[in-house]
């Protein structure tokens, strides 16, 4: 720590003192603290860990740093579980996955200025894909802030713009009211990460802090008088009520829901429609209301259903009513189309796709979302900003009995099997080199057990992936989100293993993306989650190479190479397999070997080398 104030300069000591000066004669001058706080060996550390057990959180994540230690040390001593990792980024990513699978807030901890900075991008990923997410950062002292101290930046200003709710502590008294609420904010409307920075002297125990606080070499006379009160009477401001019991339980948490007309309406929409399409996005798996409930509701209303996002795998794994390919078709043909969660943006070309003449029922829990683009091309019928999840269970108790046209279901189910026996028969071509990436994934989807989670990190073996995995229930898919950001996979899988971890956890890599957290295979033998990695090994960026070449005519900062990524899975303490052409064969041996090695306690990653196809070619990059 580095709290001493040897001297206050310029205009602000000049204001100081005079305000100090005339507080002393006027007699104002008092103490706001008792000894019982000056005497109290606690700290303000203990004071944030009573509050996250409080709200049930069961995981810290976090890259050490001597700022934010008290934090850490009292949640080990309360029962919280301090999963360190490699990188900021991963800590941010990996609380982000226990947010969306728990139904609780995901909570990262991270040092002052570097190790805030390194939390950005995935923060900002959290806010785009809406997960409630709690960022503590470590912060310079209350008096050294903007005065050149280690690591002090204006981490504030960075982040009020990524984040529902920031604030900076200033005295010990505020950290528990401070707390409840930003973890009530991260909940309430669209969730949402928030930011509270700690600085050092609202953390540890007041003898310590008192110590940094001590004048050395004062002024002598008035002056010194005044510096030397100045610094006790913040001192005591600082700790003043600090140990008061305050309440500590969850604060209500607000979510927006439609309304009995808006429901009752969009019952009746439905009941006349003879095509209708249902379409799910994320905030369709969003506390309150069960993921399981959600796809009960579906079921009962037995209408064709496409989903993205997070609710991928919520009807299961092979669902009457789930139409995985030919979108673009159905919503053409579509009279009636509901968007559930799902927004109007690059993934639904912007609501090009939707056609003019079908009536359109969008609910979103955001306001911005819920009509993006709605100026240019497309308009909903209904608007409705509220919860996605609850809404579908209100419309299928309204629509009881109401059937789908058989014929209408079946012709997109039809498009289904058409479609994908054209993927089956690309899996069965001979590449030029190596494996065709497309059997591999057909491989491991037919050999992957049914309680799996599938982290998705990478461009285009991740895209053909998608095409291809079949997630077996609700909340067994994470992919980045809008963001579309790589570097997800380590931790993503780290927060979902250790959520279900009697379930099979499989990161689907792109060689370009495992480069971003293949060092998480040391957090992953460290904290015993025993996840299983594959990397579609291509020595290229290929999702960028793909239009680069025929368009710009050079492959510049696209090539990589067949690095053997199984040795650095192997030096990490996992295990390591490569896998090439020769092995393809014995692919579905080496499959099940990982399977077993994992059950076992070992984190494993399969280097499969692939070659090229067309399969995805026109997909866009940009």
């Amino acid at each position: 720590m580095e709290l001493s104030l040897v001297i206050l300069g310029g205009s602000a000591f000049v204001t100081t003192c005079g305000l100090a000066l005339a507080a002393y004669k006027l007699g104002l001058f008092y103490r706001l603290f008792h000894k019982t706080e000056t005497k109290s060996p606690r700290h303000g550390g203990e004071s944030v860990a009573e509050v996250l057990r409080a709200h049930g959180i069961k995981y810290v994540f976090t890259l050490v740093g001597g700022h934010i230690s008290p934090i850490l040390v009292a949640c080990e001593k309360m029962g919280i579980r301090i999963v360190d990792t490699r990188h900021e980024a991963t800590a941010v990513f990996a609380a982000d996955a226990v947010a969306r699978l728990s139904g609780t807030v995901g909570v990262a901890a991270v040092t002052a200025g570097p190790g805030l900075t390194n939390t950005v991008t995935a923060v900002k990923n959290a806010q785009m894909a809406e997960s409630p997410l709690l960022l503590i950062g470590g912060a310079a002292g209350t008096l050294l802030q903007g005065r050149g101290a280690l690591q002090d930046i204006d981490q504030m200003s960075l982040f009020k713009p990524l984040c529902k709710f920031c604030a900076s502590i200033r005295t010990v008294r505020e950290i528990v009211p401070t707390i409840r609420r930003a973890l009530a904010v991260a909940q309430s409307g669209t969730p949402g990460p928030v930011f509270i920075e700690f600085p050092i002297d609202t953390l540890y125990p007041f003898h310590l802090v008192s110590k940094e606080f001590a004048v050395k070499n004062p002024p002598k006379g008035l002056m010194g008088q005044i510096v030397s009160w100045y610094l006790t009477n913040h001192l005591s401001n600082l700790f003043a009520g600090a140990w008061e019991i305050r309440d500590v339980s969850p604060l209500p948490v607000d979510i927006p829901l439609a309304s009995d007309s808006q429901v009752q309406t969009c019952i009746e929409l439905v009941s006349r429609a003879k095509k209708p399409v249902f379409v799910l996005g994320s905030q369709a798996t969003l506390p309150p209301t069960p993921a399981d409930d959600v796809r009960k509701a579906l079921e009962s209303l037995g209408l064709p259903c496409f989903l993205g996002g997070m609710s991928r795998g919520l009807l299961g794994k092979d669902s009457p009513i789930h139409i995985r390919q030919n979108r673009r078709d159905a919503l053409k043909e579509a009279d009636l189309v509901v968007l559930a969660g799902t927004v109007c943006d690059f993934r639904m070309s912007y609501g090009r796709v939707l056609s003019r003449r079908s009536k359109i029922i969008a609910v979103n829990r955001d306001q911005s979302q819920l009509m993006k683009n709605s100026d240019m091309f497309w308009k909903p019928t209904v608007a409705i900003q509220g919860d996605a999840g609850s809404f579908l269970v209100r419309l299928a108790e309204g629509l009881k009995g109401h059937g789908c046209p058989a014929e209408w279901l079946q012709a997109l189910k039809a498009g289904d099997v058409t479609k994908e026996k054209t993927n089956r028969s690309k899996a069965d071509e001979k590449t030029e080199h190596h494996l065709n990436p497309l059997k591999v994934l057909h491989l491991v989807d037919e050999l992957m057990s049914d309680d799996s989670i599938i982290v998705a990190d990478g461009g285009d073996f991740v895209g053909s992936a998608a095409y291809i995995m079949r997630p077996r229930g609700p909340l067994r898919w994470l992919d980045p989100g809008a963001f579309g950001t790589l570097g997800v996979g380590g931790g993503f899988a780290l927060g979902a293993k250790l959520c279900r971890p009697e379930s099979e956890v499989w990161i689907v890599y792109g060689d370009g993306s495992l480069g971003y957290s293949v060092a998480e295979f040391d957090t992953f033998t460290r904290h015993k989650t025993p996840v299983i990695a594959v990397v579609g090994n291509d020595a290229c960026w290929s999702q960028i190479s793909r239009e680069q070449v025929p368009i710009l005519g050079s492959n510049v900062a696209c090539g990589l190479a067949f690095t053997d990524y199984h040795t650095v899975a192997d030096g990490y303490g996992g295990k390591g397999y490569r896998v090439g052409r020769e092995d393809e064969e014995r692919l579905s041996d080496i499959i099940q070997q990982a399977q077993k090695e994992s059950r076992e306690g070992k984190a494993v990653l399969l280097n499969v080398l692939i070659g090229k196809t067309n399969f995805r070619e026109g997909s866009i990059s940009v």
